[in-house]
């Protein structure tokens, strides 16, 4: 009968055990799998990015041709875009996002002051595309603040904080709007 007992004792700790280790693998594969999300997230703001820095420049050598004498206006966006390349965490890429919004605002509005430029159908489309590529960068946002927050969340929950601590798990940056983002936009700025 001793025999018996030690066996379904052994028994009993080994099932424990593998249930235990099987758990600590499920916690650990969740979040790398999280981690992994925000960082995809992360990359696809970054492919957008890209694809906007490289419409803004063509926008920008089609209406140095027209714009001469609008230089200020041009060194404008065109340092917003180049603040915008150099950008890296997400708080920095946020504030230079609004520096390329207020520089697309300010040239949209002056460029209805030249018909020539605005009846220039490469300069319309460099313009549709940037916008639609705003769209995608704001929707990419969105998800990628979602996925940061389930994954600050998750880290941050037991049992899951005990596995994050132990592996290296560290908060991540959400994306921000900065004090400046939240003001209200003063149209008649843009074009005066």
């Amino acid at each position: 009968m001793s025999l018996t007992l030690v066996l379904v004792g052994v028994f009993v700790v080994g099932v424990v055990l593998v249930l235990f280790v099987g758990y600590g693998i499920s916690t650990y594969n969740t979040l790398v799998s999280l981690k992994k999300r925000v960082d995809q997230s992360k990359q696809n703001i970054d492919v957008l990015l890209k694809q906007r820095q490289d419409e803004l420049t063509k926008l920008i050598d089609a209406a140095s041709e027209f714009m001469d004498h609008e230089k200020e206006l041009l060194t404008e966006l065109t340092e917003a875009r180049e603040r915008a390349e150099q950008a890296e965490t997400p708080g920095e890429q946020a504030t230079a996002d609004q520096m390329v919004r207020n520089a697309m605002a300010t040239f949209n509005a002056r460029v209805e002051e030249y018909p020539d430029l605005k009846s220039q159908g490469n300069m319309m489309q460099f313009q549709n595309r940037i916008s639609d590529i705003e769209n995608q960068i704001a929707d990419r946002r969105e998800f990628y603040n979602e996925t940061t927050t389930r994954y600050n969340t998750r880290i941050s929950q037991f049992p899951y904080v005990l596995m994050a601590r132990q592996f290296g798990f560290t908060a991540k940056e959400l994306f921000e709007a900065s004090e400046e983002d939240k003001k209200d936009v003063d149209v008649a700025a843009a074009f005066a």
